[in-house]
C-alpha cells in the first residue's frame, strides 16, 4: 500500500522546489478522512515573492486535457499555463510557481509497483486547508486550479472561491472565452443572445462553466433565469439530461430539461434544432456529417464550437465543418486548425476559442488590483476587470489608480535587461594630436 507521504514537485520559473505532503499516519486507501496533515514548503519562504503577489497554478494531474489521468506526468500543464501568464499577460515569471499535487493515479501503466491508485476522490478531502500558500504568502496569493477531475473541481471551487483568491480555468476561463465567441458571433447572425438555443456535447467542468455564464449573460439581456436555463440542453454519456433521470449530480440537475429521454446527440439536434452546438467532451468526431448537415439546414449561419483539446480530441475538424455546411458555419475550436480552402476557392481561417485569451489577462488584473476573491462576473466582464473590482470593493490596492491602463502597463513584465555598463566616451581626434605651444 502507498504511504500518505506524497511528493509534490513544483518547478518555478526561476528554480526547482519540492513540496511534500506529510501525515503522521500511514494511509491505506480506505473511505475515511485522514484528520491531520501538514505541508512542508522546502526552500519556499515569503521572501521569495517579497513585494509581489505570487501566482500559483496547481493541478493533481487527474484530468489532463482530453488525455485523462496522467498523475505526476501532468506537471507540464502548470508550467505551460504560467509561461502564458508571462507571454500573454506580462506577469513577471519571478511571481509564478507551478505546483503538482501528487495524489496518485488510476492510470495503471503510470503506477509504480507499490502503488494501488488514487483513493476515491483522491486525497483532496484534506489537502486544501493544509495547502498553505495563502497563509504563507498572503491571502492575496493567486491560485489557479487546473485539470482537476469534475467532482473535485466543482467541490473545491464552491468551497474556497469566497475564502481565497482562486479560480478554476477549466470552468471559468473556458466559459469566458466561449461566451465571448458566442457574443462575437452575434455580429454575424445579426440577432440577440436570447434568440439562440444551445446544445452541449458534454456536461463536465467546461460545459457547466459555459452554461452558467450564458445564463448570466442572458439575464443581463433581461431574460428570467428559468427561461435562460430552458435555452440550454446538455448531452452526456447517458444521453440528454432530463428531469427524473437517475444519478444526476447537483450541477446537472440545474440544467435538466422537462423532456423524454433521448439517447444520441444526433437525435437531440434533430429535435431541438439548436442555433449553436458546443463540444467539450473530448470525443473525437462527435459532430458527425449528419449533425453538421442538420445544423446547416436549420439555420443560415449555425454556430459550431468544437472546443475539446488536444486537436485529436476535437468534435470535428475545421475542414469537415466548412465543407459540409458549405462555408456557412461559424466555427471555433479549442486547438488551432489550418486555414481551409473550399472547391469554389473561398478560404476560411478557423476561429480559436482558447483560454489563453482570458486567463493571463485575468491574472494580471487580479495581481494589479490585489483582488481578494474572483467571482464569475469578472469572467463575464473581463475587459472591465479592474473597474468592476473597485466598484464592488473587491480590490485591495489603494488609492484607486486614476489611469488604470498606465497602471497595468507599469506592472507588465519586460524581458529587457537594465544595462550596468559604465558610459564611455572617445577622445576627439584633435585632442589626441601633439599640441604645439
Amino acid at each position: 500500500m502507498m504511504s500518505v507521504s506524497l511528493l509534490l514537485m513544483a518547478q518555478s520559473m526561476t528554480g526547482l522546489f519540492i513540496l511534500k505532503l506529510v501525515s503522521p499516519f500511514s494511509l491505506k486507501f480506505l473511505p475515511f478522512r485522514v484528520p491531520l496533515c501538514t505541508i512542508q514548503l522546502l526552500f519556499l519562504t515569503p521572501a521569495l515573492f517579497s513585494g509581489t503577489q505570487p501566482a500559483v497554478v496547481v493541478t493533481d494531474g487527474e484530468r489532463i486535457l482530453g488525455l485523462g489521468d496522467l498523475g505526476c506526468y501532468g506537471m507540464g500543464i502548470p508550467v505551460g499555463k504560467l509561461a502564458l501568464y508571462t507571454a500573454c499577460g506580462g506577469v513577471n515569471p519571478q511571481q509564478c510557481l507551478p505546483v503538482l499535487l501528487d495524489v496518485g493515479t488510476n492510470n495503471e501503466p503510470l503506477l509504480y509497483p507499490a502503488q494501488v491508485g488514487s483513493a476515491p476522490g483522491g486525497n483532496h478531502t484534506f489537502f486544501p486547508p493544509s495547502f498553505s500558500l495563502p497563509y504563507r504568502f498572503g491571502i492575496n496569493c493567486l491560485i489557479q486550479f487546473e485539470d482537476f477531475a469534475n467532482a473535485n473541481a466543482f467541490r473545491l471551487l464552491n468551497k474556497y472561491r469566497n475564502k481565497y483568491c482562486m479560480f478554476n480555468d477549466d470552468i471559468q476561463g473556458t466559459a469566458s472565452v466561449a461566451v465571448a465567441g458566442i457574443l462575437a458571433a452575434l455580429r454575424i447572425t445579426k440577432n440577440r443572445l436570447s434568440n439562440h438555443v444551445f446544445v452541449f456535447q458534454g456536461a463536465g467542468e467546461a460545459a457547466m462553466g459555459i452554461a452558467h455564464l450564458l445564463v448570466m449573460a442572458l439575464e443581463k439581456e433581461g431574460i428570467p433565469k428559468a427561461e435562460a436555463i430552458r435555452k440550454i440542453w446538455m448531452v452526456d454519456s447517458s444521453g440528454l439530461i432530463v428531469k427524473g433521470r437517475s444519478h444526476l449530480n447537483h450541477e446537472k440537475e440545474m440544467f435538466a430539461q422537462d423532456h423524454p429521454e433521448v439517447n444520441s446527440l444526433e437525435e437531440v439536434v434533430r429535435l431541438v434544432k439548436p442555433t449553436a452546438i458546443i463540444g467539450v467532451a473530448a470525443i473525437a468526431g462527435a459532430f458527425t456529417e449528419q449533425i453538421l448537415r442538420d445544423m446547416a439546414s436549420f439555420h443560415e449561419r449555425p454556430i459550431i464550437f468544437a472546443l475539446s483539446n488536444p486537436t485529436s480530441k476535437a468534435e470535428c475538424t475545421a475542414e469537415k465543418c466548412y465543407r459540409v455546411t458549405e462555408g456557412r458555419a461559424i466555427f471555433a475550436s479549442g486547438s488551432p486548425f489550418k486555414s481551409v480552402t473550399l472547391e469554389d476557392g473561398r478560404t476560411f481561417i478557423p476561429g480559436q476559442g482558447n483560454n489563453a485569451y482570458v486567463f493571463p489577462g485575468v491574472a494580471l488584473g487580479v495581481i494589479a488590483g490585489g483582488i481578494r476573491h474572483i467571482p464569475d462576473e469578472i469572467f463575464l466582464l473581463t475587459a472591465e476587470v479592474l473597474d468592476y473590482a473597485y466598484k464592488n470593493n473587491l480590490a485591495s490596492y489603494y488609492p484607486e489608480p486614476k489611469d488604470k491602463e498606465a497602471f497595468v502597463r507599469s506592472l507588465i513584465y519586460t524581458p529587457d535587461y537594465d544595462s550596468f555598463t559604465l558610459d564611455t566616451y572617445s577622445w576627439p581626434k584633435e585632442a589626441m594630436s601633439v599640441q604645439k605651444v
